[in-house]
Order: C-alpha cells, then sequence, then structure tokens
C-alpha cells in the first residue's frame, strides 16, 4: 500500500475523533483524500498593516504586536473576553465570546503575535471578533501571502478544526510526502500541454507564494482532474464494446414499415437521425448503450417506439421503465393506441397491478406472447421473466438509481439486452462529456411540425387579479391550469402551510371550479388519486409544489402558473413550463414575483421570457449556478467526483482533454505503453475502488 493510502487517524494532528468527523461530513479517508481537498477562496495576507492606518470598511487584514493587557467584561452568556492590542502605533480590541481561559493560556501578554481578521469600527476605534493568531516567528510560514479557505462543516469545526487547523494539517502531510509524489503525466505531455509538475502544483493550491503560481498550479489540477475522468469514462466505453457482444436486430419489418406509414405527420428530421444512429447500434453486433435527449415534447417517445419495434420485428421483445405509476400508465395509454391497430398488445404491469392481472403478465411475458411490457420499479422484480428481452427503455433515467436500473441487466441470461435512456432535462454539451462521456449520446433538437411556442410572461404579485382573469377565459374556453408553488428547503411545515393557503385563495377565487392539490408529504395512492382526477378533466386547477411529475402529460392543459418563480432555478422553471403546450392550442406560462428582484434573478426570467430552447436555458442555468448544484444528474454512485474542475467555466479544457483521451485510447486502448504507464497506475489509484456501472447506463 502507498502512503498515500494510508488512514488519516495515523497523520500528526489528526486522531481517532478527528478522522471519523472527516471521513462522515467531508468523505476524507486516507492522505490522498485530504491532499485533494482543495480551497473554495484565499484571502491575501502578504501585507502587514499598521493599526493607524485602519480606515473605514476593510476586508480581513493582518497586523503584527502583542497584546498589552486582558479585560473580562458581561455576565453570564453575554460575557466576553477583551484583550488590547497595539503595535506601537495604535491599539485594537480583540473580542472572544467562547473558550476565555484557554486564549488566556495560549497567547499570554507581551508576546509577539500575527493577528488576522475584519476590523469592524467599534466606540471611536476598531475591533476584531474571534480573530486567528500566530507566534510572530511564524510569519514566513502563515502570514506572508494568499491563505487558503477551506469548506468546513459545523461538526469538523467542533472538533477544533477551522480553516487555520487544515492549512497546518496540510503543511505536516505536505512535509510528510516531499519526494513521495510521482508524476502521473508523460514529460512529452506536460511540455506540449505546458502544465506545471504534478506535486508543485499540490503544493501551490495549498500554500501558494504568488497568484501566477496559484493559477498555474488550478490550470494542472483541473487538466488532471478532465483527462483522467475522459479516460475512464471512454475507457470503460471501450471496454463496454469489446466485451458486450449485443443482439444483431437487422430487420426493419412489418410493424416498424406499417407504424411509420399510418403516422398523420412526418418524424422531424432529429427523429430520424436518432433512429438511423439506433438503427446502427443494433446491427454493429456490440449492446447498445445510448441516451437520447430532448426537450419536452421534441417526441422521445415516438423514437423509443421505433426502436421497440425494432426488437419486436426480429423476434424479441422490449420494456420501457418510467418512474412513477402515472407516468407509465400514460406512456401505456399512448403506445397501446398506436399499436392497436397493427395488432400489438402492451402490458402495464405497476405496483397496484391486481394479482390475476399480474399472473397472466408473468406468464405472457415468459412464453413471449407479450412483445412490449410498460411498468415501474415493478419490471425488476425477480418473480419477471422475459421470454427474450432485446431492448430496455428507461425513461427520465436521472430518477432511478444506478442498482435499480441494473435490475434489468440481469433479464437475460444469453445476451445483454440493449440499453436505450431518455431524459427530458436539456445538458449542456461540455457537461455531457463530462456526465456520461461513457455514454453515446443523441440529441433531438427539433419540435414536431405544429407545435405553438409556449408563451411565457412575467408579473409581479401585485397583478394577481389579471392572471386570475386570465385562468377563468381559458378555463371557460374549456382547458384547465397547474398553479405550482415554491419548496421551502429545510420548512417543509412552511411549505405545506404556503400551499394550503394558496388551495384557500383559488378556492375563494374560483368557487364553481374543482380545485384539487398534490405535494410531497401525501402518501404516494393519494397523490396519484389527485393527479388522475385531474389528468381526466374531472378537475380544472392543480395546486402543487414541485412534485408534478417530469413528462406527465395533460393536453387540456394550456396554463402553467408559476409563483415565487425567482425561487426556481432555470432547468426547474423550463421542465414546468413543459408541462403545458402538449396540444394544438396556444399554451401559457406566468411567472409570479413580488417586485423587488436582484439584479441575477431578472436576468434568469427574462432569459424565460424571451426563449422556449431547452438547451440555451440549461447553458444559462449552469453558467448562473455552476456545476456544483446540477452534478447529481447522472446518480452514478461514485463515478464522477470533481473537486477543482468546473465544466461551466472549464468548457475549453473539457472539450480539449477529451480530444486528447480519444487519441491516447485510439493509440493504446489499454495504456500498456511504456510512456502510458504513469497514466495507467493513477488511473489505478483514482478509480481502484469504484464499481463500474457503465453497462447499465
Amino acid at each position: 500500500m502507498s502512503l498515500l493510502e494510508t488512514a488519516l487517524t495515523y497523520l500528526p494532528g489528526v486522531g481517532p475523533k478527528r478522522a471519523a468527523v472527516l471521513a462522515s461530513e467531508l468523505g476524507l479517508y486516507t492522505y490522498q483524500d485530504l491532499l485533494l481537498y482543495f480551497p473554495t477562496k484565499y484571502v491575501d495576507r502578504s501585507r502587514t498593516y499598521q493599526i493607524r492606518e485602519l480606515r473605514g470598511e476593510l476586508p480581513s487584514i493582518q497586523l503584527r504586536g502583542y497584546i498589552r493587557d486582558y479585560k473580562e467584561l458581561g455576565e453570564g452568556r453575554k460575557k466576553r473576553l477583551v484583550a488590547y492590542f497595539t503595535d506601537g502605533t495604535g491599539t485594537i480590541e480583540l473580542t472572544w465570546f467562547r473558550s476565555l481561559a484557554t486564549i488566556r493560556r495560549l497567547y499570554p501578554e507581551g508576546r509577539m503575535f500575527l493577528v488576522f481578521g475584519k476590523p469592524v469600527a467599534f466606540a471611536g476605534g476598531y475591533s476584531i471578533t474571534h480573530p486567528e493568531l500566530d507566534d510572530a516567528e511564524k510569519e514566513q510560514a502563515v502570514g506572508s501571502g494568499l491563505m487558503p479557505v477551506y469548506p468546513l462543516t459545523e461538526a469538523v469545526r467542533r472538533v477544533g478544526l477551522a480553516s487555520r487547523q487544515m492549512r497546518q494539517l496540510l503543511y505536516t502531510l505536505k512535509e510528510l510526502l516531499r519526494g513521495q509524489l510521482t508524476e502521473p503525466l508523460p514529460a512529452s505531455l506536460l511540455r506540449s500541454a505546458q502544465l506545471m509538475p504534478y506535486a508543485e502544483a499540490l503544493e501551490q493550491i495549498h500554500f501558494p507564494e504568488t497568484k501566477e503560481l496559484l493559477e498555474a498550479a488550478r490550470r494542472r489540477l483541473k487538466f488532471d482532474e478532465l483527462l483522467f475522468i475522459q479516460l475512464r469514462l471512454l475507457g470503460m466505453k471501450l471496454e463496454r464494446k469489446k466485451t458486450s457482444p449485443g443482439l444483431l436486430l437487422p430487420r426493419v419489418g412489418e410493424h416498424f414499415r406499417s407504424l411509420y406509414a399510418s403516422l398523420p405527420f412526418d418524424l422531424t428530421e432529429a427523429q430520424k437521425r436518432v433512429l438511423r444512429e439506433i438503427q446502427a447500434d443494433v446491427v454493429s453486433g456490440r449492446q447498445m448503450n445510448r441516451l437520447v435527449q430532448g426537450d419536452v415534447g421534441s417526441g422521445k417517445t415516438l423514437v423509443a417506439l421505433f426502436a421497440m419495434l425494432l426488437a419486436v420485428d426480429n423476434g424479441h421483445q422490449a420494456c420501457l421503465m418510467a418512474p412513477t405509476e402515472i407516468l407509465a400508465r400514460q406512456h401505456h395509454a399512448s403506445l397501446a393506441e398506436l399499436l392497436e391497430p397493427l395488432g400489438l398488445e402492451v402490458g402495464l404491469l405497476i405496483g397496484s397491478t391486481r394479482r390475476r392481472e399480474r399472473t397472466r403478465l408473468h406468464a405472457a411475458l415468459a412464453s413471449g406472447e407479450l412483445p412490449i411490457l410498460v411498468g415501474t420499479h415493478a419490471l425488476i422484480e425477480p418473480s419477471v421473466h422475459f421470454h427474450s428481452l432485446a431492448l430496455c427503455i428507461i425513461d427520465e433515467q436521472h430518477r432511478f438509481g444506478v442498482v435499480q436500473r441494473s435490475g434489468l441487466w440481469a433479464k437475460n441470461a444469453s445476451w445483454y439486452p440493449h440499453i436505450l435512456t431518455m431524459s427530458a432535462t436539456p445538458i449542456p454539451r461540455t457537461l455531457a462529456m463530462t456526465l456520461y462521456g461513457d455514454l453515446d449520446i443523441s440529441v433531438i433538437d427539433e419540435l414536431p411540425p405544429g407545435r405553438k411556442p409556449i408563451q411565457t410572461y412575467h408579473v409581479s404579485e401585485g397583478e394577481l387579479f389579471r392572471v386570475y382573469r386570465f385562468l377563468e377565459q381559458q378555463i371557460a374556453e374549456g382547458r384547465q391550469a397547474y398553479v405550482v408553488f415554491p419548496m421551502i428547503e429545510e420548512q417543509e411545515q412552511s411549505e405545506l402551510r404556503a400551499l394550503q393557503e394558496g388551495m384557500m385563495r383559488y378556492r375563494e377565487r374560483f368557487p364553481e371550479l374543482e380545485v384539487v392539490m398534490v405535494h410531497g408529504k401525501m402518501k404516494p395512492e393519494e397523490k396519484d388519486a389527485q393527479m388522475q382526477r385531474f389528468v381526466s378533466g374531472e378537475a380544472q386547477i392543480l395546486l402543487a409544489t414541485t412534485v408534478i411529475e417530469v413528462g406527465v402529460n395533460v393536453p387540456n392543459a394550456s396554463v402553467m402558473v408559476i409563483e415565487g418563480a425567482n425561487r426556481f432555478g432555470l432547468a426547474q422553471l423550463h421542465q414546468l413550463r413543459g408541462r403545458v403546450g402538449r396540444g394544438a392550442s396556444q399554451s401559457y406560462c406566468i411567472l409570479v414575483t413580488g417586485s423587488k428582484l436582484g439584479e441575477e434573478a431578472q436576468r434568469r426570467l427574462q432569459l424565460m421570457v424571451e426563449t422556449n430552447d431547452g438547451f440555451e436555458i440549461a447553458e444559462a442555468d449552469m453558467r448562473f449556478r455552476g456545476f456544483g448544484e446540477i452534478d447529481g444528474t447522472r446518480q452514478s454512485g461514485q463515478l464522477l467526483s470533481l473537486r477543482i474542475a468546473n465544466p461551466a467555466t472549464d468548457g475549453a479544457m473539457v472539450q480539449y482533454t477529451r480530444e486528447l483521451a480519444e487519441r491516447i485510447l485510439e493509440a493504446d486502448p489499454e495504456l500498456s505503453l511504456p510512456e502510458h504507464a504513469p497514466l495507467r497506475r493513477r488511473l489505478d489509484e483514482l478509480f481502484r475502488e469504484r464499481p463500474s456501472w457503465s453497462q447499465i447506463s
């Protein structure tokens, strides 16, 4: 075992208690984990101020001097310790509210210290609350440049690990590892990409000497992170194609041709292109593992149906797995309607399927009599056996855990079924390269002809009376409407109360109408029952939090009202807007906010008003929110772990490392050449314990 894999317990200054907290709170277990735990920002301590220089509002600053004397003020919980700190040019107060006896012991009067903190004007002078103090002789180590600030939790701070102590631990680790870090990149690559050596980059990221060296270190470490993720993803893709033979589906048969001829409209060019890509996959002899992403209403389900007919026309079966019962029912209804004229049965297997029907479906599947099955998680139950499963389609794949998706993988003993996953969440190109680099990706970037763009408006809460009048008008014409309220994080009761108050308001305003409500605290069967009342047209207005299911299809719903719209992300607003615009009527989305909005909120809402393009909105959402908040879309276990790179801002580097990884693996798929030995070793270090889920998308 390398020194880097040593448990953090053994690092001087850590011990079992701190190690347990670092593991549970920050996911830091080994020396390597700590070494790769990068600061989120830096404060400049390159200048030492004199107290007489302090003026107005200043950021955190550094002073050099000594504590003249202490005084304890206040009583009980308001008791505080004040130190009078001087450097010969003036005096400043240092104030502590905790650990008063310890502070007096650690920082005796008369000794020279470096003080770091934010000075606040107070009683004609300045005061710093809970400052950092270091012995003045440590000035070279702690007070001579850019100081890192680490992202820490309250639990970590409670065991005495603030940014200052983290710096000390990393300094200890740096000295311990001196001469032990090997260079993971070939010398030729370092030269061509003009990169700083790895060991130097790690030292500069934690202990930067200058801003220029810090920037060079960040560039090097981002490069490594993205390159090794691309090598990993592309390597998995190559391995899968080499070791996962796919069932051949060469025949474009009667059912495929009949459906194509019976459609009252032409497929879009984008749908035709994606179908050609799928057909190429299923005749390649390799197992297909393709992600189809397309905006709301772009026709992904129809493409999926044609793919299923390729399986059926070649004598096999296909299934479609959806995340909720209501979505599964809707898929079943639409597929059954299209396939009834072709004489093909579509089965529906969900949690509420009655035992008698379940028994019939199991028998028909096992015998091969049932060609197509739609369902929820019920499809992956051990009791479900297919006669000859050739294709699995997973709708809204990010809604399933990776282990759940893997259940479909084991449904054939003789071959791996082809996998087609669908997502209505448009993903920016650089993000898709990073999240889904191991999959083949198809994009449906056109809407079917005849779809009218949804008209979007932004109004203030003071104009709600106009919104009510508009709803009355639309409902009088036979339409339906959604009203969505924002989720209030960590305040479920407040969220529910706001929804219930909204329910009273809308029922009072529309006494003649059926108004129903759904929210996350409802039991699934209760929520489904209320949704079904809206889907059937029995209810005209549906009030909800964001539990409105992605993909729910109510063509008669023409209005989406989003209250508190400034509290939603752009992608979420776009998804909610996509609940309307499903029918032939003109549809509308009304974004309601308070009158006082920040500049960024105004820009986000203006973009929603100006465009219906989900990919443009996804790019903007990534710019506004960064990568950190949206990297959960894959749910791929432990595959993706970006500590410093960010596809939102490092798009050019994503593209460069992707192309570089492709060239390296094209020349040496196993990384077995001597010059690639360091790359191989580093890949093994980074991903040794990470399970490969790539074969199940």
